[in-house]
């Protein structure tokens, strides 16, 4: 597997973690990932296109300090926001995330402390069955 490849890989592992951890955490099939980003996902009342704008912007630490600051763990909704937010930041490219101090690597390490905190680590196993 060479490092592009590996890459993909990861974004394709945050979109599938994602479908499922909604399937669980709501208990209807995941239709669309556009649909839910803006619809009513809120962290503490923010709605999640803010922090998916901060990303554009590059203010990919800053939004992600925000989200883990106040986040409610016990919020399916909030948990789902930061999911999404980690889907969102998996889809963009090395450069962008290199430009903006960021990695793949610590997308994949933020969605897994997710689940961890949220009380969904079972997902977990879908790394380990699919690496």
């Amino acid at each position: 597997m060479n490092f592009t490849d590996e890459k993909d890989y990861i974004m394709r592992m945050i979109k599938e973690m994602v479908r499922v951890l909604f399937s669980l955490a709501f208990g209807k099939k995941y239709v669309s990932v556009e649909l839910e980003k803006e619809n009513k996902y809120e962290i503490s009342g923010k709605n999640l296109k803010i922090f998916l704008n901060m990303i554009d912007l590059g203010q990919i630490n800053e939004a992600e300090n925000i989200l883990l600051d106040s986040i409610d763990y016990t919020n399916k909704n909030e948990v789902m926001a930061v999911a999404l937010f980690y889907q969102y930041l998996s889809e963009k490219d090395n450069q962008f995330l290199e430009n903006n101090n960021y990695t793949k690597e610590e997308v994949l390490s933020g969605f897994k402390q997710l689940l961890m905190k949220s009380g969904y680590s079972d997902l977990l196993y879908l790394l380990k069955y699919n690496e």
